[in-house]
């Protein structure tokens, strides 16, 4: 089917398929697919607005088992010099800071500490909540995976417990790309692509919501790629669970992996702004999809608004994993509203359930 069909045919309403979606990727034509991607944005989110968060990446231990090739972030159990597992004082001054800059939610993850079982996680959630009025959205999907099996707890039974300790809702990290083959390649002790899913799934039957997410331009071909977004797809039509899609390119400095991508394969800011608009055709039952300025800085993460994005994400107060990969892109909520202003937008801080927070008219 060519480039136009399948743009009639999501423009018509009717779903499209993984070939479709191939050929789009393949197709290299960014100016049709990124309008497309426009137009379906727009009638899935309130043309005139971009809506962002004020919160905190809180990173509460790089101490990891799973070594990814991918990660520059992560130290050995047992690292002494450069390993840490912040101390509850660190945590809630960390909290204040965001509160007192506007923040409503900490986005917390961290490595897989092969002490921490669920009493650590229970306690440190509980003490938050009775101090602080923050939403947490903490745990990655591997986290949870890691919790349970050093607890010996089931992942309903694991989820359940955290949710009543104060967990709010979970982020889509650790999803890379959901298929077996690739993650045999970048991160072969992590949780495999159906038990990923299975964690999304319990978090959803729980009323947790949840994000998904992309990390793409390593060793997945494009065919993997909508694979990914099609487990993305089939279970969101099950749970109706995820409330936002996040995708971002592989960054290379710092890790194994950089081996395995030459320079010239990395992916560009073409490539990033092509997959963000056919993530936007392809995913008709997620509702927010978010421009990556964290990877791609400001100015692409500014253009994604027009190739079917409707929101910005984060301005990130504290970020740790992606700088230590050597990107380093920093914001501010003033440069937040001044960028969607100056696309001629509506600026919309939102908390982590996008209920609006304030309104910049």
């Amino acid at each position: 089917m060519s480039v136009a069909a399948v743009l009639d045919k999501a423009l018509d309403g009717e779903r499209i398929g993984d070939a479709d979606a191939v050929a789009l990727l393949e197709s290299r034509d960014l100016v049709a697919v990124g309008r497309a991607a426009n137009e379906l944005r727009n009638r899935r989110a309130d043309p005139a607005r971009i809506t962002f968060i004020v919160d905190r990446n809180l990173n509460y231990t790089n101490i990891c088992y799973t070594d990814c090739d991918f990660c520059a972030f992560y130290r050995s159990p047992g690292d002494t010099r450069e390993g840490y597992l912040l101390p509850k004082p660190i945590i809630f001054k960390k909290i204040e800071e965001t509160l007192a800059l506007g923040g409503t939610g900490l986005l917390m993850q961290g490595g897989h500490h092969p002490d921490l079982g669920i009493d650590y996680y229970e306690d440190l959630f509980r003490s938050i909540k009775a101090r602080y009025p923050i939403h947490l959205h903490a745990l990655s999907p591997p986290e949870v995976q890691h919790i349970a099996r050093r607890s010996k707890l089931t992942i309903p039974a694991t989820l359940s417990r955290l949710r009543d300790a104060g967990l709010d809702s979970l982020p889509g990290g650790g999803g890379e790309i959901l298929v077996d083959r690739v993650r045999q390649i970048v991160s072969p002790k992590k949780t495999k692509s159906d038990e990923w899913l299975n964690v999304m799934r319990h978090a959803h039957r729980l009323g947790m919501s949840t994000t998904a997410t992309m990390m793409y331009g390593h060793v997945e071909t494009i065919p993997e790629r909508v694979e990914h977004m099609r487990r993305i797809r089939e279970l969101q039509d099950e749970t109706r669970g995820f409330r936002a899609f996040i995708s971002w390119t592989f960054q290379n400095d710092g890790n194994r992996l950089a081996d395995e991508v030459p320079r010239e394969r990395m992916p560009t800011s073409f490539d990033y702004l092509l997959t963000q608009a056919v993530s936007r055709i392809y995913l008709d039952n997620v509702d927010h999809i978010q421009s990556s300025w964290v990877t791609q800085g400001m100015k692409i993460g500014q253009v994604a608004l027009g190739f079917g994005a409707d929101d910005m994400g984060s301005v990130m107060i504290e970020e740790n994993v992606v700088s230590a990969a050597g990107t380093t892109h920093r914001t501010s909520t003033d440069e937040l509203v001044h960028l969607i202003k100056s696309v001629g937008k509506v600026p919309v801080q939102r908390d982590t359930l996008y209920r609006d927070v304030k309104v910049w008219n």
